[in-house]
């Protein structure tokens, strides 16, 4: 297809790409939909661009669990897991929760809290230090919780490779069922029982999954198992739907892609999470300023980010405790606590991307996979140094932080590219001293002197797996509108395409033949700007940390060049005030030929 606007190349760098193929049937399909369901032309349009079939769209537009939810024993090992717990609940047990220091992590151990709490079991929960422990069940932490009392422990988003250590409980007569969804490898670690969708047995068909979604059919297995057995008879029976704000939270977190089951986790999640009947999702809204109607945006760049500050930078298991928080009072001052990390986070952050950056020369420029590595980076946001490589690249990148000789490392994929398989392919190779991850993200250690052949692995991987490398430079687009379209009416519109994320990406624009009125750096970085277009016609504009960077550049020119601009249509909420802004994505210098 033909770029848009005849955007080979954007400032940015990038091909704008059409999503939506022109053609006779792509028309037909469109009218199709739009009669069907009585939809205006563009949200038809929308639906054809993110493969929605004509049968599925009733679905997509309106998401229920009770219409897609699965049978939770489609997994495998789930029936063996529930009757353990089942026996642990009947003998008033005490059950150990080790969790991951993520988002995943804390709101999976937060539901299943808060589920056992609703049956009076007692819980002990565990959740490593990023930097002491290290990721994953170690042998410390598991002890730790045995001496506590607990005889059965649940691991939870993680374990799926911890073949050693639980091993070697499982040797000394320890109980562990593994709860997970990462990638797995044909090798199981000892357990009475491994739930993960990715096991390479299963068949469930639920890989996409984020661990928190894994959790709860299994407390909808548990439920069920213990509605049989008369548990219920003369208890309360706890209604899982008022937790699924948790559900939502790690899902969004995750990046794990938004359709099927997961976005109606999400499209419910949200709205019950607007309830405001979780204390602690409650103070942490409250604490990061946000009292708009809940949206995926607000989780996965507000939120998010405060609850994974405690395993990044801080205490590890604060985030976790919070949401799991009955009390109003603790729940404020653990979010103000969360807060001040988060903020630190920040600091460590900027530093150590500044310096990813300055790593990142021509040759680096030149690969599909960044990989940049230094001493004593802070491992708690290599993560996130990750992800912004990613965004400012628009390539894979991994973070290596080196520390005696040996590299922690941490990283973040584009679509089309499975950088969790790329890494297990590396352990299974001897290339890595161990990891694993999904398809967008992916954890590791390595030798420090393997960096460089970790980066040449990388990259022949990713060269052999994605057949088009026009693919890993494009920005998909679905479509160009004026500044007279971009309305209040446009956003109700595209709103109930909602929850965006991974899978089912907010729409992109493109804004044609703007002038930069002017331009100001405001915040962390970013550069806010006010355009005019050839009606006279003005839109509000912010490109995030874009200072010092060639979109930042021209826009801060202010030289009245004509700019084409591609960026998400958003409200701006200030001081009560709601006004339409572009989230700018990227620009382009028009073509002379347009003009003429």
């Amino acid at each position: 297809m033909k770029p848009v606007l005849g955007t080979e190349i954007s400032i940015g760098g990038r091909r704008w790409s059409q999503k939506l193929n022109d053609g006779i049937e792509t028309e037909r399909i469109v009218y199709t939909i739009a009669q069907r369901y009585d939809l205006p032309d563009i949200i038809a349009r929308l639906l054809v661009s993110r493969h929605v079939p004509l049968e599925a769209v009733n679905g997509f537009l309106n998401p229920k669990l009770r219409d897609i939810m699965p049978d939770p024993s489609s997994l495998m090992d789930m029936d063996v897991a529930v009757d353990r717990l089942v026996k642990a609940i009947s003998g008033n047990e005490l059950i150990g929760l080790f969790a991951d220091y993520d988002v995943d992590g804390a709101t999976s151990s937060a539901l299943l809290k808060m589920y056992l709490d609703a049956l009076n079991i007692r819980t002990e929960l565990y959740i490593p230090d990023r930097i002491k422990d290290g990721y994953g069940p170690n042998k410390q932490g598991l002890e730790y919780l045995k001496n506590k009392g607990a005889n059965l422990i649940l691991t939870l988003d993680c374990g799926i490779l911890a073949f050693d250590v639980l091993d070697d409980f499982y040797v000394q007569g320890g109980e562990v069922i593994v709860v997970d969804h990462h990638m797995a490898e044909p090798k199981l670690p000892k357990a009475i029982a491994v739930v993960n969708p990715n096991r390479l047995d299963d068949l469930s068909d639920l890989g996409n999954l984020a661990a928190v979604g894994v959790v709860f059919l299994l407390l909808v297995a548990l439920t069920r198992k213990l509605r049989k057995v008369g548990w219920f008879s003369k208890k309360t029976e706890p209604n899982l739907l008022q937790w699924l704000d948790l559900v939502a939270i790690g899902t969004i977190c995750d990046v794990v892609e938004l359709k099927g089951l997961n976005r109606a986790f999400v499209a419910q999640g949200l709205k019950v999470m607007a309830l405001q009947k979780n204390i602690g999702v409650k103070a942490l809204r409250e604490v990061a300023l946000v009292n708009s109607k809940p949206n995926s945006y607000q989780v996965g760049f507000t939120l998010g980010p405060r609850i994974n500050a405690a395993g990044r930078v801080g205490e590890s298991e604060l985030g976790a405790r919070l949401l799991a928080c009955d009390d109003e009072m603790r729940a404020i001052t653990m979010s103000n606590l969360l807060d001040e990390q988060n903020k630190l986070r920040q600091q460590i952050e900027s530093s150590v991307l500044e310096q990813a950056l300055s790593l990142v020369n021509e040759d680096n420029e030149k690969e599909n996979v960044i990989v940049v590595a230094a001493d004593n980076w802070h491992p708690g946001v290599i993560g996130i140094v990750s992800a912004r490589l990613r965004e400012k690249f628009n390539k894979p990148a991994c973070v290596v932080s080196i520390q005696n000789g040996i590299g922690k490392g941490s990283g973040r994929s584009i679509s089309g590219w499975d950088l969790g398989s790329a890494i297990i392919g590396a352990v299974q190779s001897g290339l890595l001293k161990g990891g694993g991850g999904h398809k967008m993200a992916a954890g590791f250690s390595v030798r420090s002197d393997k960096v460089f052949e970790l980066k040449q692995y990388l990259n022949d991987h990713f060269n052999r797996s994605v057949a088009e490398a026009d693919n890993v430079v494009s920005l998909p687009i679905d479509g160009v509108i004026t500044v007279a379209a971009v309305k209040e009416e446009l956003l109700e519109l595209l709103e109930r395409l909602e929850p965006f994320g991974a899978g089912n990406p907010e729409p992109r624009f493109v804004i044609p033949s703007l002038q930069v009125k002017y331009a100001t750096v405001v915040g962390d970085q970013h550069i806010k700007c006010r355009f005019v277009d050839k009606s006279s016609g003005e839109i509000s504009g912010i490109c995030f940390r874009s200072v010092g960077t060639k979109i930042g550049n021209v826009l801060l020119k202010q030289n009245g060049t004509p700019l084409h601009v591609a960026g998400k249509i958003r409200r701006n909420l200030w001081q009560g005030r709601a006004n339409l802004q572009v989230i700018i994505d990227d620009i382009a210098i028009p073509k002379i030929t347009e003009n003429l």
